[in-house]
């Protein structure tokens, strides 16, 4: 836990606004800054009590001692005094003229971990951080230190993207240069994420990665740590990948001596995960440790049981998508996963607090995955999880430090309470608009309110569309006025923070790379199911759609197992009505890597033949889907469907159905890796046969 050892007489509150700062050459400046931009002073008054940065010690984190004469910061490094500051920045009420503090007469904090990053792309995919100039990242990765952050990884300029963006200010060297100076600077470390995308099936082609490497560490400041993935992207089996990096250590230690080096089980197929394990067997002394993230076979607990104990393992965890994802949305309403898509504007205090709940014990820290700032919120909630603290006091810290306003504290657990349930049943979301607006920026207010403003619209958006198109109903006036207001809000979010809601507006790299501006107005409510089997007496499930699923299977629950793994997941396909589909086949549910998508129905005539009809839908790929029914009569074999949907009808065994129930389970090929994804299911009609046995 954090440590938090408070004296026994009470914190007195305190005006820091006009304190002279001083000590330390950069936490001092700093804090005196940024307490200037909030409150319009910029000049200190030595008749009010200093506050001092001091180098001492030697424990982690910092020491804050507070009486009448003088407020003093202290920490073994300039990390832990930025820290310190940090620590004043968030708990300040800031109004022009004044910060008001209450500090504590002591107050020691140290992190629960010693890795706590977020990941910087600075690519075409990325939903923002591509039209950055270095300024702003300058700042951001203050802000992470701010919020007590270890270090920052940079994405190298050699992964799955394009070469370059068009929205690029400047090339990738001199940013990434830029990024990592600024880390140093704070006393960060700077770690370098650098996937092995090539063919590596001799000598030569090992050194020709290591030397590409070697070329890129001299472009930029000293590199901390190495990371690199397994998969997503990459595709090098174990026995060529672990040799490879261990040449890419070598390199990386000549330039110091002291960096890390970490793998990840990304991506691997059952054969290919124990390949890693065995390679691991094999006690490599240049590897420091794994890192579980995406697109892994095993959960967290399997591979901390696997990778020996010689070995870190940290979490890599995405805290930027709702679908098609590590976390997807529990039971997620398809009228928000058609509309807002895979990446939005997400804060999600609840589930990710959960999520670092889950996995506490089986880690030494977290590099968290991440595509730009329509997750700002998770980023920084995951640096104060680092430290012990919850996610309600982050979310007040995030209203003091960036709105100016305290009742922006409850809007982060509003909005995630906006995506729980039927939309047109929410009445909560009209009422976190409505909060949202009460809500009165402070003079440093930055882009984050009007991120908050854009996610409270677009939800009431959806609701007050889905009521409308659900009654038969113009969507009139109020939807027409939602509408222009998130058109505004999103001009404002590009002009500053460069947040990309549009392809064709701010130059978004797809629809799905949070660019969900270009859904606003996509057709959400048709006439449902397959109308033409209404007279055949079809038990229906509209799979994907929470609120139509009866017979689905749903197995654990986000809470539970945040991941999915044993759970049915709700998904919607990369397509709109506008394609000529209809929700119902939009919809889909799914089950992980070697687990089953479950239907289980009871109460059947025992006199009757059944015949069950699926529409297999999903995502563009396909792969072979085998259905089996009470786990030993096989309906059909592997098949990959032969268009996107497809419908097909097939017998039910009678013996399967002669005690009044069934189950049907559909399962994708054993031991594949990749994403896990697959087993797609859109609609299922459970028919009963006319004649009778």
């Amino acid at each position: 836990m954090a440590l938090a050892l408070l004296a026994a007489a009470p914190a007195e509150a305190r005006d820091i606004a006009r304190a002279c700062v001083t000590g330390d050459p950069v936490a001092a400046p700093l804090l005196a800054r940024r307490l200037a931009e909030g409150t319009g002073v910029a000049t200190c008054d030595r008749k009010v009590a200093p506050i001092r940065f001091v180098i001492e010690g030697t424990a982690s984190g910092f020491v804050i001692r507070e009486d009448r004469k003088a407020t003093q910061i202290s920490a073994r490094d300039t990390l832990g005094l930025v820290q310190g500051a940090g620590w004043l920045l968030r708990k300040a009420d800031v109004t022009p003229g004044r910060a008001v503090v209450a500090i504590p007469r002591r107050l020691a904090e140290a992190p629960r971990t010693d890795v706590r990053m977020t990941q910087i792309g600075y690519r075409a995919k990325n939903n923002s951080l591509d039209a950055w100039t270095i300024p702003m990242f300058e700042r951001r990765v203050e802000d992470m230190a701010l919020w007590g952050a270890s270090g920052v990884q940079v994405i190298a300029p050699v992964s799955d993207d394009a070469p370059k963006s068009p929205l690029f200010p400047q090339p990738p060297i001199p940013t990434l240069r830029s990024i990592g100076e600024a880390a140093h600077r704070l006393g960060m470390r700077f770690a370098l994420y650098y996937p092995m995308m090539g063919e590596y099936a001799d000598a030569a082609a090992i050194a020709k990665e290591t030397a590409t490497l070697d070329a890129l560490l001299g472009e930029l400041p000293r590199v901390d740590d190495l990371y690199v993935p397994g998969g997503d992207p990459g595709h090098t089996a174990p026995p060529r990948l672990f040799p490879l990096v261990g040449a890419a250590a070598d390199v990386m230690r000549r330039r110091n001596p002291a960096a890390t080096v970490w793998l990840s089980t990304q991506g691997f197929d059952a054969k290919g995960l124990e390949a890693f394990y065995a390679e691991l067997g094999k006690r490599p002394a240049w590897l420091t440790g794994v890192f579980a993230g995406p697109q892994t076979r095993d959960p967290v607990a399997l591979q901390r049981q696997r990778v020996p104990a010689r070995y870190r393992l940290l979490l890599y965890p995405d805290i930027a998508h709702t679908m098609h994802a590590q976390f997807p949305i529990p039971e997620w309403a398809p009228e928000f996963a058609l509309t807002q898509g895979r990446e939005p504007i997400n804060p999600q205090p609840g589930a990710q607090s959960r999520i670092w709940r889950h996995f506490d014990g089986l880690h030494s820290g977290f590099v968290t995955y991440s595509e730009g700032v329509a997750d700002d919120f998770n980023q920084l909630l995951w640096f104060r999880l680092g430290w012990g603290h919850d996610a309600q006091d982050a979310a007040a810290d995030y209203a003091r430090m960036f709105i100016g306003d305290a009742r922006a504290a409850a809007i982060p657990a509003r909005l995630e309470a906006n995506w729980v349930g039927d939309p047109a049943a929410n009445v909560g979301i009209d009422a976190t608009l409505a909060k949202v607006d009460a809500v009165r920026p402070g003079r440093a207010a930055d882009w984050r309110l009007d991120s908050f403003r854009y996610r409270a619209v677009y939800d009431a958006l959806v609701r007050h569309r889905t009521i409308a198109g659900r009654a038969g109903q113009p969507e009139g006036a109020q939807v027409a006025a939602l509408r222009q207001r998130l058109d505004d809000l999103a001009g404002r979010l590009f002009a500053t923070a460069r947040l990309q809601l549009s392809v064709a507006k701010f130059g978004a790299s797809h629809v799905e790379r949070g660019a969900n501006l270009d859904r606003a107005d996509t057709q959400i409510v048709d006439l449902g199911p397959d109308r033409s089997r209404s007279a055949e007496s079809a038990l229906y499930d509209d799979l994907g759609n929470p609120r139509a699923e009866p017979h689905l299977v749903r197995g654990t629950n986000g809470v539970d197992d945040p991941a999915m793994f044993g759970a049915a997941i709700d998904g919607i396909a990369d397509r709109t009505m506008a394609d000529g589909w209809r929700m119902a086949q939009l919809t889909y549910a799914e089950a992980l890597y070697d687990a089953p998508l479950r239907l289980r129905y009871t109460g059947l005539d025992r006199t009757r033949r059944y015949r069950i009809a699926v529409t297999y839908a999903g995502e563009d790929y396909t792969l072979p889907i085998r259905l089996v029914a009470d786990g030993s009569y096989e309906i059909h074999p592997p098949r990959k469907r032969r268009s996107n949907p497809e419908t097909a009808e097939f017998d039910i065994p009678a013996a399967a159905t002669a005690d009044g129930t069934l189950e049907l389970a559909f399962t994708r090929p054993p031991g594949m890796g990749g994403s896990g994804r697959g087993a797609q299911i859109a609609e299922t009609w459970l028919i009963p046969v006319k004649d009778a046995r």
